[in-house]
């Protein structure tokens, strides 16, 4: 079964407010299905929207609808999360945490979060998903290298489109990956991309190439359903099609679809 392993959902049930800023209209479970249908996928990974804080009932209940045995969700907590909410989390599909951290103005959580929920979640087997900036991967170095928790790094690990294999970030992660410690996630094209969805982030190319390349058993591929940072939103099954694009044969795009996000996020092989 293939796998999006990068998806928001939105539901007005689960708002305090619901003129909530930030909030996505049509990108409920019952929406994303219609994604499913388009592109072919049978699995999904559901991130906590960073508009819900560290509330994940969103998610947890997306899960629920979709069936565990398809779905898994990652989440957003604070070091004072107890053992029970833990419990609960895992019970419900959730598998790892998220720290979206390249930019201040996004951010529910804090550097000064990362090593102490690590080793929280550690313990469950779940992973901490990382969205930094290259620089910011350099800047934390040393914490990567002494974290207990398999990582997965958001967006190609968002590294620059020029020079971005001669990045310092690259070789951190590539070895963190060869390390077995680290899976790298090919999604969200369009937040570097300077040529856009008119030049099929054609820019974006050589930088997932280069993480096929060098990483294939260490890929995950997610649509980043439903693309809010974007105002014309892209077609999903373009995006999909990106990645025979990005991949030189089929055994690799399985891998990258099937294989490694079962292996990731325990589903069933």
């Amino acid at each position: 079964m293939q796998c999006d392993s990068h998806i928001h959902i939105y539901d007005r049930a689960f708002l305090k407010h619901a003129d909530a800023q930030g909030f996505v209209d049509h990108a409920d479970v019952a929406a994303y299905r219609k994604v499913q249908a388009r592109i072919g996928t049978e699995r999904v990974v559901i991130v906590t929207p960073r508009i819900y804080g560290t509330d994940n009932a969103v998610t947890v209940d997306a899960i629920r609808q979709l069936g565990i045995d398809r779905a898994r969700g990652i989440a957003v907590l604070h070091p004072d999360v107890t053992d029970s909410t833990l419990a609960a989390l895992h019970s419900g599909g959730i598998r790892g945490i998220r720290f979206t951290l390249y930019t201040a103005k996004n951010a529910a959580v804090g550097f000064e979060m990362v090593e102490p929920l690590a080793r929280r979640v550690a313990e469950l087997g779940w992973h901490v998903q990382l969205h930094w900036t290259a620089d910011q991967i350099v800047e934390h170095r040393a914490m990567l290298q002494r974290l207990p928790a398999t990582m997965v790094f958001d967006h190609r690990a968002r590294l620059p489109l020029t020079g971005n294999v001669q990045h310092a970030a690259f070789d951190i992660v590539r070895n963190l990956a060869d390390a077995g410690r680290a899976w790298i996630k090919l999604s969200g094209p369009y937040l570097d991309s300077t040529v856009g969805l008119e030049g099929r982030y054609a820019d974006v190319a050589p930088m997932a190439r280069a993480w096929v390349q060098a990483v294939p058993e260490r890929l995950v591929w997610g649509s980043d359903w439903p693309h809010t940072t974007e105002t014309h939103k892209p077609d999903d099954a373009f995006l999909f099609d990106l990645l025979s694009e990005w991949t030189a044969d089929d055994a690799t795009r399985e891998r990258i679809l099937v294989t490694n996000p079962a292996v990731l996020y325990g589903f069933a092989i």
